[in-house]
């Protein structure tokens, strides 16, 4: 590979924001344009876009079950399809749940994926809020 990371994109930064010396929109590139589209993956719920009604992952649908392997799996399999189906520049090895902190209403989601054109690994963690009320926080890069 010669390095050309062109290929993966630049989009708006999320959240969008500007840069106040530049007056310019904040852009991501690359891997972190890859990790930053996963992270809107995971927000959205089927249906919120007008013009793509399909695109999102619907984990948000389970967030008032009772935590069982049975609903864990489904929710695997909800983040698998949306991945396999919205985000072609990846291939998701492996999704994990972290239940350390589900006493406080949180439920951890680590996706580790691999960029198809570089064959780099990566991993994202994306918190699940069980409690209502709570939103995930803002992006953070390096999960």
């Amino acid at each position: 590979m010669n390095g050309d990371k062109t290929f993966l994109g630049t989009g708006w930064g999320f959240p969008p924001s500007f840069d106040p010396s530049t007056r310019r929109a904040v852009l991501a590139s690359h891997e972190e344009d890859v990790a930053q589209s996963l992270w809107i993956l995971l927000s959205t719920t089927p249906g919120e876009r007008t013009l793509q009604p399909t695109f999102g992952c619907g984990v948000k649908k389970l967030v008032f079950e009772p935590i069982t392997e049975s609903t864990l799996t489904e929710m695997r399999d909800l983040i698998r399809r949306a991945v396999l189906f919205f985000e072609p520049r990846v291939t998701l090895e492996s999704v994990e749940f972290d239940l350390d902190r589900m006493m406080d209403g949180e439920l951890g989601v680590r996706l580790v994926y691999r960029i198809r054109s570089t064959n780099s690994r990566a991993n994202l963690v994306y918190p699940l809020y069980l409690f209502e009320g709570r939103q995930p926080a803002a992006f953070a890069p390096g999960g």
